[in-house]
């Protein structure tokens, strides 16, 4: 087979997975919606009665330096393999932080699917057990279907494309916090790190990651938690990187020119003879 006919069948290949996504996530909305009428008929009427009122409230929590400041821009032309990123998930999403046992001493691998390609991480559960636990979770939940990865940074020191926050804007949680584990001591973060983002605080771990896409030094006392690796998709992580950012930004808080959003994300625990 051709090299041409290579990449047609594997842009054919990733079109029909994508694809395939948005079949489950239609059929999923129009189940949703059904429930959603059948709640908000029972609503009204209850409120008639006993004079429901409700209040909504936003997340506050923000990733280090992460708050998305202008609106994702558009390459002129996508790159291949890339399709349309969904539209940014309305729903409010959160989730419960599990017991950090169920990820200890464990080793999980998981596969990010992307508009723009599949992404491998190995998870490693023995040295960063709470944050494995709380991945694994999230990752089941479906916290992070559709979500966009917001936040791409490619000036000296940090070189790290950022994912995990639904709402897209640097400021979404799941509604929990944990405290930092296995920072690298001598604060470098080698290129195909998966670590978590933060606020100042060091117990504001929760959803949000980042892919370290070149070797970054993070001089931060209380650093950040590496707890995987990108085991294969790297090359997808470093095109979106290459094309760049949507605006130049001192603090580098621009989303990526060229959209990637995560459409699901499946996990398996990796067993020794594997």
């Amino acid at each position: 087979m051709s090299p041409h006919a290579r990449d047609r069948a594997r842009d054919k290949r990733r079109n029909e997975k994508y694809q395939t996504v948005l079949d489950q996530r239609a059929a999923n909305s129009r189940r949703n919606k059904q429930v959603l009428g059948i709640v908000l008929v029972l609503t009204v009427v209850i409120a008639g009665f006993v004079g429901l009122s409700m209040a909504l409230k936003k997340d506050s929590q923000v990733s280090p330096s992460a708050q998305a400041s202008a609106a994702p821009g558009a390459l002129a032309k996508p790159l291949a393999g890339c399709v349309p990123a969904p539209k940014v998930p309305t729903d409010k999403r959160s989730g419960t932080l599990p017991d950090k046992k169920s990820a200890a001493g464990k080793t999980f691998i998981a596969t990010v699917t992307t508009n723009c390609g599949d992404i491998t991480m190995e998870l490693d559960g023995t040295k960063a057990p709470q944050t494995v636990a709380s991945f694994v979770s999230l990752a089941k939940s479906g916290y992070w279907d559709d979500s966009p990865c917001h936040r791409l940074t490619t000036q000296a020191p940090l070189f790290v494309l950022q994912c995990g926050d639904p709402t897209g804007t640097g400021t979404g949680s799941p509604g929990y916090g944990y405290g930092v584990e296995n920072a690298p001591a001598n604060f470098i973060y080698p290129k195909g790190s998966l670590a978590m983002a933060r606020t100042s605080d060091p117990k504001s771990n929760g959803g949000q990651f980042f892919i370290v896409h070149q070797e970054t030094t993070l001089n931060d006392p209380t650093g950040y938690s590496i707890f995987g690796k990108i085991t294969s998709g790297m090359d997808i992580v470093d095109r979106v990187a290459a094309a760049g950012a949507t605006a130049a930004d001192a603090n580098q808080n621009t989303a990526p020119l060229q959209p990637i959003s995560i459409l699901a994300v499946n996990v398996t625990e990796k067993k020794a003879s594997q």
